[in-house]
């Protein structure tokens, strides 16, 4: 029994030293995971170095996000031009030259233009003179040798013509079946509006070159009342520029186009061609803003390509945007209306060709000097 409980014995003590060695075996191994804690630290201390790869991939991702910028009316994407959007503030008349424009009123209206866009039209062109003067407007569409006078005689030779808007728009409307061409207008009394601008000084060089000089010019302030006179009177004569020529008609059968003073200038002015419209940019603006007036040349020109292009839709947005009150006169008018956008060297010898027949008749009608070579921005 003394045997058997002294082998009792020592087999618990066995046991309690076997257990203890357990516990020990477990301590060891639970301690060193403290001291590892930096492994899992090292994770996120590796992510920051990983993160510019992502950064890099997303590249692409951040130039789509500044197209949608500027498809909002945010600022071009970075990569390309480095710049933020520019407020660009912009006149127009009253026809032609606002309808070239209106499809880029609606694109700047929804945040589609890279720049911020706004806009005032005016039915008399000195008020959009005036603005360019003041400093109030940065870019104005106005007539061709009204830019001459702001150039040499305004702005101490402070613009810049940046591109051609409209060819020829004006028209010789009345019912008088005898007046088929310039010459017929000898002794007769014209309605117009315009003057000391385009309409004027053309018809005047159009009248001297067709011996017609004893025609009286009677000068209205805006389209609508040469309109008006000629409703009234099927037999007076007037001068109309686009779409209110057709406007004109449509409101009174009795009228027609006698002729186009397009037509009557190639006849006599070989070399040069009937322009109405320029596009012009203070020098400050342009100088401070160049990609601001190099993005507008651009929207300006896919604009009046839409005006040509899309006749439906451009004559919707002349409704909309107050020039006409009908879509379909809008419509028949477009096409007549002599909408484009000549840059470059292209611009400059129709614009200083034009000018020059002008100054030849009449110094005054330009400023009294023809502009420099500098007027036009070819480069």
């Amino acid at each position: 029994m003394k045997n058997s409980s002294t082998i009792s014995a020592l087999l618990i003590a066995l046991a309690v030293i076997l257990l203890f060695a357990a516990c020990a075996s477990n301590a060891t191994q639970t301690e060193p995971r403290p001291e590892t804690t930096p492994a899992p630290t090292a994770a996120p201390t590796a992510a920051p170095t990983q993160a510019p790869a992502p950064t890099e991939s997303s590249a692409p991702a951040g130039t789509g996000s500044g197209e949608t910028a500027g498809e909002q009316g945010g600022a071009a994407p970075a990569d390309e031009t480095g710049s933020k959007p520019v407020e660009v503030r912009i006149g127009s008349l009253k026809g032609p030259t606002t309808m070239g424009i209106v499809n880029l009123m609606k694109a700047a209206e929804k945040g589609e233009t890279a720049d911020r866009y706004s806009f005032t039209m005016a039915t008399d062109a000195s008020e959009i003179a005036a603005g360019i003067v003041k400093g109030d407007l940065d870019v104005a569409l106005v007539p061709a040798n009204l830019a001459a006078v702001l150039y040499n005689s305004k702005t101490d030779k402070g613009i810049t013509v940046i591109d051609v808007n409209t060819l020829g728009v004006l028209y010789c409307v009345t019912g008088d079946e005898s007046i088929g061409s310039v010459g017929d207008l000898a002794g007769k009394t014209v309605y117009l509006t315009g003057q000391g601008t385009t309409p004027e000084y053309s018809l005047r060089y159009l009248l001297d070159r067709f011996g017609a000089k004893d025609c009286t010019l009677e000068f209205k302030s805006e389209a609508a009342e040469v309109a008006a006179v000629l409703a009234s009177d099927p037999q007076a004569i007037g001068v109309l520029p686009q779409p209110f020529a057709t406007v004109a008609q449509a409101q009174n059968e009795a009228l027609r186009e006698a002729f186009y003073l397009s037509d009557a200038w190639d006849e006599v002015s070989e070399g040069s061609r009937f322009i109405t419209g320029v596009t012009i940019v203070r020098n400050d603006f342009l100088a401070e803003n160049p990609e601001a007036v190099s993005r507008f040349i651009e929207a300006h020109g896919a604009s009046a390509a839409a005006a040509n292009s899309d006749v439906e839709g451009t004559a919707a947005l002349v409704v909309e945007y107050g020039i006409i009150e009908k879509a379909p006169i809008a419509g028949k008018a477009l096409p007549k209306c002599g909408i484009t956008c000549l840059t470059g060297e292209e611009m400059k010898e129709a614009v200083m060709g034009y000018l020059r027949v002008l100054y030849d008749a009449d110094p005054s009608s330009v400023g009294g000097a023809m502009p420099e070579d500098g007027f036009c921005l070819v480069g």
